[in-house]
């Protein structure tokens, strides 16, 4: 069983629930939300320039006083300057990805910055503790985004990893609900990571058309492709049909890279282009019902944890008692 306290006083939060860093999604208007109402907000810096990072990060303090993180993709071609600004605006926690954590995290610590890393698998976890991070996030095959070639699933990571570490671990992939977060817990997480939800928050950046794409999703609507470029996963429009009809006709990366060209992922959740636009989002977008305040969505999720937790404390009572 996973102890939230580990999270909740690393982070200096409230809730041990991290909003993910989603691109073109996660600015400083989410992300202030987010810490506002007690979990840990996070601008999502893969989908930004460094002046605009910076930008957001400074509207962030305006807008909050309380702790909040900068997700940064390590493939991300500046990332030397979004590592510099960070630094010299004093961001408390940075969640690195897609990358070596060893690159950056003693850098970052020695600045006294927080260091969280994301993982898909026990032994870049295990890399990552070597690497001095403060924690990880557990990401499983559900996720959207920029997921794991594994494609281990959140349930079977989640207690590997948490076996495996010494340092905190959130889990992420497939978690939206309370209860989901219990179970995370009982699994060993000490805390959650959730993006697709908060995607569809008001205070997303992501387009409305997107959203509502989100919300009318249904199982099954979504897969991870691209493994050969950097894994996503995608709803089910003309652009998902045309890379599965470029793997029917045997498409070579270079031909991958070709046809997803250049800002495909802006055009679809930014802008709103559904159908040559690339969708990113989790499995768990299938739950997703309506459009709703950050601070509505962490509220229905402690909620909904406090009540899944007694329910579990009785279910305990009655078989001690059988």
């Amino acid at each position: 069983m996973g102890d939230t306290e580990r999270v909740t006083t690393l982070f200096g939060v409230r809730y041990p629930v991290v909003q993910a860093g989603m691109i073109w999604c996660s600015g400083w208007r989410l992300a202030a939300a987010v810490s506002n109402a007690g979990g840990l907000g996070v601008i999502g810096s893969g989908s930004m320039y460094p002046d605009v990072l910076r930008e957001h990060v400074r509207k962030f303090k305006e807008a909050s006083s309380m702790p909040f993180a900068v997700n940064v993709p390590m493939l991300y071609p500046d990332v030397e300057k979004h590592m510099a600004t960070i630094m010299e605006e004093r961001v408390p926690i940075v969640i690195t990805s897609a990358g070596n954590p060893a690159t950056w995290t003693s850098r970052l610590k020695d600045a006294g910055h927080i260091v969280v890393h994301v993982v898909s698998s026990v032994k870049f976890a295990l890399r990552a503790q070597e690497a001095g991070v403060d924690a990880v996030v557990a990401e499983g095959f559900e996720a959207g985004g920029h997921n794991g070639r594994e494609e281990t699933t959140t349930f079977v990571l989640v207690p590997l990893v948490a076996q495996a570490l010494a340092i905190p671990v959130i889990a992420a992939g497939g978690i939206a609900s309370g209860s989901a977060m219990l179970a995370a817990q009982c699994l060993g997480a000490d805390g959650v990571q959730i993006g697709s939800r908060f995607a569809c928050a008001a205070e997303s950046s992501a387009h409305g058309a997107f959203k509502q794409r989100v919300i009318d999703a249904k199982e099954g609507d979504t897969t991870l492709t691209l493994k050969e470029l950097a894994p996503v996963r995608l709803l089910h429009n003309p652009f998902y049909q045309q890379v599965q009809e470029a793997y029917r006709s045997c498409a070579t990366v270079e031909d991958l890279k070709a046809l997803l060209g250049r800002g495909r992922a802006k055009r679809g959740m930014f802008e709103g282009d559904l159908v040559e636009g690339e969708l990113e989002i989790g499995q768990v977008s299938a739950a997703i019902d309506r459009i709703q305040p950050a601070a509505e969505i962490l509220a229905e999720i402690m909620s909904g944890y406090r009540r899944a937790l007694q329910a579990m404390a009785r279910t305990a009572d009655t078989s001690a008692g059988s």
